[in-house]
């Protein structure tokens, strides 16, 4: 039985660690040659690494989501290197810093958003030529909880996952009818390196915020994502998916 994405190339951002290195890894392993993109260096050689240690196919590509030259320049060294493009899941982001919104730099608003929204659109914008060229694929953004409710001190955040998921379903009606689905993925607190500074207090009262008992697992929203990915959801598109352990269902 062939794997899921065999032949497929598949570009993955903010990959060189947490959700975008899983689902790099979950990318491979079901048969996509998989460009490996993020602003660090060692740390997207090292989702390479495991990838061919696995056995898969990869590349890593330095790029900054925020500049719309580097977008341009990773989808163009994608298709230079394998050929073509099918699969984009533009997931690098930034949580922030924590102020009220009357205290909030106004250039801390510019820098969240130009990252966690702004990049999905450059992203997208470069990646949907070459989607339509390789005669359609699929594309999954990385919104969050924080795309359908609000938390305080973090209003860029907020604001830019609400934008993903508006701009995710934009762009999902407009390509819909050309063999492109455009699908947004909102993960609840999971367990990544973004988390990790955080006190055992801090990290109790995150756990305490979803039903289920605990935070997620990157590997588990990478699932859902390589799903949305695939033909097994060939009639999913402008959809917003919640991986959350019952956060939003309270």
């Amino acid at each position: 039985m062939p794997a899921q994405l065999d032949g497929r190339v598949a570009v993955v951002t903010g990959a060189a660690s947490g959700i975008g290195r899983a689902v790099a890894l979950a990318y491979a392993k079901a048969g996509a040659r998989v460009v490996v993109s993020d602003v660090s260096e060692s740390g997207g050689h090292e989702t390479v690494s495991r990838i061919a240690a696995a056995g898969g196919t990869a590349i890593f590509v330095r790029a900054d989501t925020s500049s719309p030259r580097d977008n341009e320049q990773l989808v163009a060294k994608t298709v230079e290197h394998f050929g073509a493009l099918h699969i984009a899941c533009n997931n690098a982001g930034i949580g922030g810093e924590a102020h009220p919104v009357g205290e909030m730099p106004p250039e801390e608003w510019n820098r969240v958003l130009s990252i966690n929204l702004s990049g999905v659109f450059y992203g997208m914008r470069y990646q949907i030529p070459q989607l339509l060229r390789a005669g359609g694929g699929a594309i999954v953004n990385m919104a969050s909880i924080l795309g359908q409710v609000a938390t305080t001190d973090h209003a860029p955040y907020v604001a830019a996952k609400h934008g993903v998921v508006g701009l995710t379903r934009a762009a999902a009606i407009e390509y819909a009818q050309k063999n492109i689905r455009i699908n947004a993925v909102g993960p609840g607190y999971i367990d990544t390196p973004l988390l990790e500074n955080l006190s055992d207090e801090v990290r109790g009262a995150l756990v305490g915020l979803h039903p289920i008992g605990r935070l997620g697992r990157d590997t588990e929203v990478a699932e859902l994502v390589l799903w949305l990915s695939t033909d097994k959801a060939s009639f999913v598109t402008g959809s917003y998916y919640p991986i959350d352990g019952g956060y939003l269902a309270q």
